[in-house]
């Protein structure tokens, strides 16, 4: 098992490698860069030249308006040195492919360059923020968990019962309704939209949090996430419900099930004994999807409608706004966290049923 988990974090190099090369090639078909960005904000404040320099040192200019012909939109009235200069500070100025492996290098000192629109380093932002994300896909995931594996094996149990069939038409409804659409919801019901306020509208945790005792923290966190964190499961554990419930009955028909009833054994220990450990393999193995469906998807949305200021958010607000740095990086740790993931799930393959062995795979 050694060896193959040897090898899992050795691919995740090429991989990390083949998503990045993915991301920059099709950044450079994407109109309106971070130059355009910076002109489109420059436009009609007056001292441009003024704003160039102080975003990245003088380019040594005069104040005068001329029309360059430049290729990018919004860059009538600039000098060519003005737009040169904003080159050479993104480094537009390099043909692509340099650009590329230069940036490449710089991630293997793990160098992530800098934010324009935040002027921070990628890496300072993406450890900032990557809690609020993990912390928000982590427990909607448990959430999940918790609740569709118990009530998936009860539907199994009971499977055409009345319970069955009122607990379905449930989840079919919890599935069909988006996350955005749930989370308007509960913020209008509980967040004092329309009608009660009993949990905060937006951020993690409350102003005074530095003040609190530490049981007064671990209230003040909870109180803050049960919002978002609800509203991300919901959707998540209708799908892994029926799952578990079809995965049990997939078992139940088999003839171990029928050879272990035969002796005797009472029917929980045929459930939990027996069916358990076969049934929640293909349950585990949608973890991964589970868990990144969550974290990238799901946390862009729930983070924007409550205001929390995590990676999903960051990335979308970097990709609409050009910021290259900051979009590349993201990307990098959204690829990295889920090529981990896909190894832990393995790990938990061969922790629920020992007879699995991917060394024997070769692969």
């Amino acid at each position: 098992m050694g060896a193959y988990i040897l090898r899992r974090l050795l691919l995740i190099i090429p991989t990390l490698f083949g998503i990045m090369v993915v991301n920059f090639t099709l950044t450079q078909f994407v109109p309106g860069g971070p130059i355009e960005q910076i002109l489109a904000e420059l436009e009609g404040e007056g001292d441009v030249f003024k704003s160039i320099s102080g975003s990245g040192g003088d380019a040594g200019i005069s104040d005068s308006s001329l029309d360059v012909g430049s290729k990018y939109i919004g860059a009538r009235g600039l000098p060519p040195e003005a737009i040169a200069e904003l080159e050479r500070q993104f480094g537009f100025d390099k043909p692509p492919l340099e650009r590329f492996f230069t940036m490449m290098w710089n991630y293997i000192r793990l160098d992530f360059g800098e934010s324009y629109n935040h002027d921070q380093k990628v890496l300072d932002l993406v450890w900032e923020k990557l809690p609020v994300s993990i912390s928000l896909g982590l427990w909607s995931t448990l959430i999940a968990y918790a609740i569709s594996i118990p009530l998936g094996i009860k539907k199994a149990v009971s499977d055409g019962s009345r319970f069955d069939t009122f607990t379905s038409g449930i989840i079919i409804v919890a599935y069909a309704l988006p996350g955005f659409l749930i989370a308007i919801l509960l913020i209008v019901l509980f967040a004092g939209g329309s009608y009660w306020q009993i949990f905060p509208l937006r951020g993690l945790t409350s102003d005074n949090f530095d003040s609190l005792s530490l049981g007064g923290k671990v209230l003040d966190y909870f109180w803050h996430i049960a919002l978002p964190t609800i509203a991300m499961s919901i959707a998540s554990f209708a799908g892994l419900t029926l799952l578990t419930k079809n995965s049990f009955l997939d078992e139940v028909r088999k003839q171990y099930v029928v050879t272990a009833r035969a002796k005797g054994l009472s029917e929980s220990r045929v459930l939990y004994g027996h069916i358990f450990r076969n049934a929640m393999l293909i349950v585990i193995s949608g973890f991964p999807a589970l868990f990144l469906s969550v974290f990238l998807t799901g946390s862009v949305i729930i983070e924007t409608i409550f205001s929390l200021d995590g990676l999903g958010r960051l990335g979308f607000e970097a990709a609409v706004k050009r910021d290259f740095a900051l979009v590349f990086g993201t990307l990098f740790f959204f690829g990295l966290i889920g090529l981990i993931i896909g190894i832990i799930s393995d790990l938990m393959y061969v922790y629920v049923d020992p007879r699995i062995d991917f060394e024997s795979r070769g692969d």
